[in-house]
């Protein structure tokens, strides 16, 4: 095959360092948006971008040239160094990330729960939310990794 054709569709979590919600919300739009023009300055798509006081999500369609874990430190480098020089110094994000395939069948409603991540927190936290998808998606992990 002479070219390569790939729709790589993934959600992507990761808080700010140990949940601190420091993403005032006059913020969270300009932030997402920032998020958004990373990903799209690395050759991908943010089909949405959204989140809370604590913790982001985005879906993202990547070039399958760009391996998730350098792409994530683009992303949360980029986006750490403009919180910090904008909005909140002492801003910072946790070490590591989460993020799940996407099915094309599930994009629209993949969409719907990241723009209404105020509403859903209002009931779950983020830390609720997170051990729902590990448990789902059926992802090993040790707790006391998870909270840093």
């Amino acid at each position: 095959m002479s070219h390569t054709y790939t729709k790589l569709l993934t959600h992507i979590m990761f808080s700010t360092k140990n949940r601190d919600r420091t993403i005032a919300a006059e913020v969270q739009p300009k932030l997402h948006a920032y998020l958004g023009g990373i990903v799209r300055d690395l050759g991908g798509s943010a089909l949405a971008a959204g989140g809370v006081e604590d913790h982001v999500h985005l879906l993202v369609i990547l070039p399958p040239r760009l391996a998730l874990s350098d792409t994530m430190r683009e992303i949360k480098s980029g986006s750490s160094r403009w919180m910090k020089e904008e909005h909140e110094p002492k801003f910072a994000w946790q070490t590591g990330f989460t993020a799940f395939s996407v099915s094309q069948t599930k994009v629209a409603e993949t969409i719907k729960y990241i723009e209404t991540q105020a509403e859903h927190h209002r009931i779950k936290s983020f830390k609720e939310e997170l051990l729902e998808f590990l448990k789902g998606y059926e992802v090993e992990y040790d707790e006391k990794y998870l909270w840093d």
